[in-house]
């Protein structure tokens, strides 16, 4: 019913937004002549902000057509490599020249990245500027989820296992001589993946995994995050959070966790934050500053695209990653067969995590190292990224300058 509630009032709400949209102009329009009575920027910027508190946002492009490399621009083509019900693979393929130059040495002494984004409410464009950062040296690929109102029912579930049956599946087509990078949520179906793969000395391990801010064992440093899921029972959330896709979408009647609860739960943790955001935008957009109006549009409309989650992925990571830890604990199993980290033996490991990351506390992520005790030492890795939160380890200033690097040296002496 809330769905349906929700529905109903964005409909609602869309004409209001558009005529929002439409007399902010009629306020900011040099060629209107209401743009010169007095107090049309404060007029203007008023009926801006409603119209963006008021509409909805798509899923952005990732909108990555160009890369720079040693001063050269050379283009990128955005390519569907494998096409899965529940997610794309894709492939940021950097247009090098066929012939004999430097640039085509390059490419082929670029290592191969796969991106392993997060099934958490966001669209996996929210890694773009992560992407934009590695594909200078770096051959890219990341993982699409796909919106789980637009997959009919007929697709069938999508359990916690099938997302580790993904990444298997990713990592095979991709390696052996792949480097994966699992931000936030995947770090843990990623583990196990790469788990199961050593289990049966699978030729196609990966070089490396990188894990940056997730929950491998949130006991450690528990967030607001972890608190809730411990603090409610199962029962709770499939009663509390858990609806059907109302009609007018392709996947019509599958249980879902909706996106606007996902948004409503991350704006909830800082409300004083966003709401001085979008004051300070209305005051960027009285006095003109066009660039900190831009940054504001560009991270709202990143940040307001969510996303659907399958009900039993949702209800799977409450209970097996929040609940019980069983991946900690050497519980999990997944189709059966027990995940043993211990079993990886020649994967090279790097955990990151911020200093000041309110999602996934610290320590959560190193928690790693402990379950991969074969990794040898000269093979392991760990980074605190100081006075940087959750968002900072991927995005960013301090992600390009500090981070970045880091893991681009890691994969390089790894590969």
């Amino acid at each position: 019913m809330l769905y349906h509630l929700h529905e109903l009032q964005r409909r609602l709400w869309n004409p209001l937004s558009v005529w929002a949209q439409a007399t902010s102009q009629m306020f900011s329009n040099p060629y209107s002549p209401f743009a010169y009575t007095p107090m049309s920027r404060r007029l203007a910027a008023g009926y801006d902000l409603m119209h963006r508190l008021g509409k909805q946002y798509e899923k952005p492009a990732f909108g990555l057509h160009s890369t720079e490399i040693d001063g050269v621009a050379i283009p990128v083509v955005e390519t569907t490599v494998m096409a899965k019900p529940f997610c794309r693979l894709l492939h940021f393929e950097r247009g090098f020249n066929d012939g004999a130059g430097d640039m085509s040495r390059k490419k082929n002494a670029d290592p191969t990245v796969l991106i392993v984004a997060p099934l958490s409410g966001h669209h996996a464009t929210l890694l773009r500027d992560t992407v934009r950062t590695l594909l200078p040296n770096h051959d890219v690929y990341i993982t699409d989820w796909i919106n789980a109102r637009m997959v009919p029912i007929a697709a069938g579930p999508f359990h916690l296992d099938d997302y580790v049956d993904y990444v298997i599946e990713f990592v095979r087509q991709l390696g052996p001589d792949v480097h994966v990078i699992s931000v936030c949520q995947p770090t843990v179906p990623v583990l196990a993946a790469i788990s199961l793969m050593a289990s049966e000395k699978d030729p196609k391990l990966p070089k490396t995994m990188t894990m940056m801010g997730g929950p491998i064992d949130p006991r450690r440093n528990p967030t607001q995050v972890n608190a809730l899921a411990m603090r409610k029972s199962l029962h709770w959330f499939k009663n509390h959070v858990i609806f059907k896709v109302p009609a007018g979408h392709p996947g019509y009647l599958r249980s879902v966790y909706p996106g606007f609860l996902q948004h409503a739960g991350f704006v909830a943790m800082n409300p004083d934050r966003h709401l001085k955001s979008h004051w300070d935008y209305y005051l960027d957009l009285v006095k003109g500053d066009q660039q900190d109006v831009d940054d504001h549009r560009e991270f709202y409309d990143e940040y307001n695209a969510v996303i659907d989650l399958p009900a039993e992925y949702y209800l799977d990571t409450i209970k097996i990653v929040f609940k019980e830890h069983q991946l900690p604990d050497g519980k999990w199993r997944v189709r059966g067969q027990l995940v043993k980290p211990e079993d990886i033996r020649s994967v090279a490991l790097f955990t990151i995590e911020g200093e000041l990351d309110d999602i996934s506390g610290s320590g959560q992520t190193q928690a790693a190292h402990q379950l991969c005790k074969n990794i040898p030492k000269a093979k392991k890795r760990h980074m605190t990224a100081e006075r940087t939160g959750h968002y900072g380890i991927f995005s960013g200033r301090r992600w390009r300058k500090n981070i970045a690097p880091e893991i681009a040296s890691f994969i390089r002496a790894n590969s």
